[in-house]
């Protein structure tokens, strides 16, 4: 389990690298990260680079992120995000709610 995240004052952005798995296990570091009380930014970037496999609470996780983050004017950006995993946010619909690249 992995998870590095970086605040850019100057920007209000959170950037969150995940590791290698972005599933249940991610939850508690996850909602640390940037779902708990006080832990709010303009803007959020998930930064999949690095995993290979996620599943239905990875996509929970994401959900979440998006309510916490003000719903449809959320500004969340998923990067670097497989093929495979672009694939999967697309037949899920995460296109329409998030800015993939």
């Amino acid at each position: 389990m992995s998870l590095d995240v970086h605040h850019d004052p100057e920007h209000n952005c959170l950037t969150l690298h995940l590791g290698e798995r972005f599933d249940f296990s991610m939850h508690r570091a996850f909602h640390d990260a940037c779902l708990a009380e006080g832990n709010s930014a303009r803007s959020y970037v998930v930064d999949l680079g690095e995993v290979g496999t996620m599943d239905s609470s990875a996509l929970g996780m994401l959900m979440l992120l998006r309510e916490h983050a003000g719903g449809d004017q959320a500004e969340i950006r998923i990067v670097n995000a497989s093929s495979d995993l672009r694939n999967t946010l697309r037949i899920a619909g995460f296109d329409r709610l998030f800015t993939v690249h």
